[in-house]
């Protein structure tokens, strides 16, 4: 893997995920209440002994800078590095990144100096756990110029990605952006060919890109160079070099889930919680995931009620009640409070004791959850002050909403609080 360079794409303004992409980066965002989304292909790079890794950025890339800083330092024995390549203007090139490609072409001057044979694109955004040493493998057997990883999808599931069809050697020459009807009849293949048994390859006769590539160096550096005007891998750059290029497929069949909008990363995190098996474990001794390492304490958990839910360290929590929810760190909940089903951030540091004293006091709002609040089925981003009886449930079932102001968002019937949001006493909504 020596020979293996990593390219992993910090996105794009995240709209998707806003609000909680207003004051960070896409990949900076809180994951399981400690770890962010970028330390997932991070760690799936060093599990793999790619060593060698750059994180494109663009937008709000602030925290995401100083995460990578802090998290991954390797020793002066080794050569390997994540280091984060900001988008620049230059007098060459006077724009930002224009999209996948275009991000990626704008530093092919200093990547095509790297003595490697492939280039491994990934994105900052996915959750999953995979073994690129298999995909490098894949790719180096069949000779390819460039290879896609791609999921099996059912029926159901099918018309909401790219599709791509496949020959009986597992060479892809077909693709089709989110098919319907007959058009998506036709993109059906025999997916015996990449490993599915008959039985899974009848239930699940599409794939559909994970937006990961493994292209060859001078394969990747004539493409960028060639086509100046195609901004993007999934959609402009790899269909036509599919017509001229070997381009192959590499099954992934196991978990992986896009969290590209806010129900997505909601329902991903919750689903952590899940007994006995999560669909996504961070137990794994043998493939960890990474993330900058904190020194905080244990949790202090006082006379509470907590079941399925995960808890963060240097918490503290007293007589409440957590039920299937996410804690992050540095948690602070009163007594009487009442969190379900929601994600709680935590906070960024500590508010001393006296301080919360003080400032309770005086009629204010400390961090943290306060006492007898409520929370169901919410968001609550880092550093927010939720006061006392303080009611999150939806209680009017809004699906959208946009109350920045008052210090929340709602999208897709969640609640998002918003990162150092301060909502007074006895609010509801």
């Amino acid at each position: 893997m020596k020979k293996v360079l990593a390219i992993i794409l910090g996105g794009g303004a995240g709209t998707r995920l806003y609000p909680l992409t207003k004051l960070r980066a896409k990949p900076a965002v809180p994951v399981a209440g400690k770890y962010r989304l970028i330390d997932i292909p991070v760690s799936n790079c060093i599990n793999s002994e790619i060593y060698k890794i750059y994180v494109l950025t663009q937008f709000n890339s602030a925290s995401l800078n100083r995460h990578i800083a802090r998290a991954y330092t390797f020793g002066g024995f080794s050569d390997g590095f994540v280091e984060v390549l900001a988008a620049q203007q230059t007098p060459e090139n006077p724009n930002w990144f224009q999209g996948t490609a275009d991000a990626v072409r704008q530093y092919i001057w200093m990547l095509q100096d790297w003595d490697v044979e492939e280039f491994l694109i990934l994105s900052g955004d996915h959750l999953y756990r995979m073994d690129y040493r298999q995909f490098i493998k894949r790719h180096r057997e069949t000779n390819a110029d460039i290879t896609l990883s791609v999921i099996p999808i059912d029926d159901r599931r099918a018309s909401d990605f790219g599709l791509m069809k496949i020959d009986n050697s597992g060479r892809v020459i077909d693709f089709s952006e989110k098919p319907k009807g007959d058009a998506l009849k036709q993109m059906q293949v025999d997916t015996t060919v990449l490993g599915l048994t008959p039985e899974q390859a009848k239930q699940q006769p599409y794939i559909a890109s994970m937006g990961i590539y493994v292209f060859k160096k001078d394969v990747l550096i004539k493409l960028l160079k060639e086509s100046l005007e195609k901004t993007d891998f999934g959609k402009e750059i790899i269909p036509d070099a599919a017509k001229n290029y070997n381009v192959q497929a590499y099954l992934f069949d196991d978990y992986w889930e896009d969290i590209g909008t806010i129900e997505a990363f909601y329902n991903a995190n919750l689903a952590l919680t899940r007994q006995p098996m999560p669909p996504f474990s961070f137990y794994d001794e043998d493939a960890p995931i990474y993330t900058r390492p904190r020194y905080l304490p244990p949790s202090k958990i006082l006379n509470c009620n907590v079941t399925e839910s995960i808890i963060g360290e240097g918490c503290i929590i007293r007589d409440c009640r957590i039920q299937h929810s996410v804690v992050g760190v540095r948690s602070r909940i009163d007594s009487g409070a009442v969190i379900e089903e929601s994600l709680i951030m935590g906070s960024d540091f500590y508010q001393p004791y006296v301080e919360r004293q003080t400032t309770l006091e005086q009629g204010d709002i400390p961090i943290g959850i306060g006492k007898d609040a409520i929370v169901r089925r919410a968001i609550i981003d880092k550093n927010a002050r939720i006061g006392r009886n303080v009611k999150i449930i939806n209680k009017d079932n809004v699906q959208e909403a946009e109350r920045e102001k008052q210090g929340f968002y709602i999208r897709s019937g969640i609640v998002v609080v918003l990162k150092n949001a301060v909502i007074p006493d006895d609010t509801v909504i």
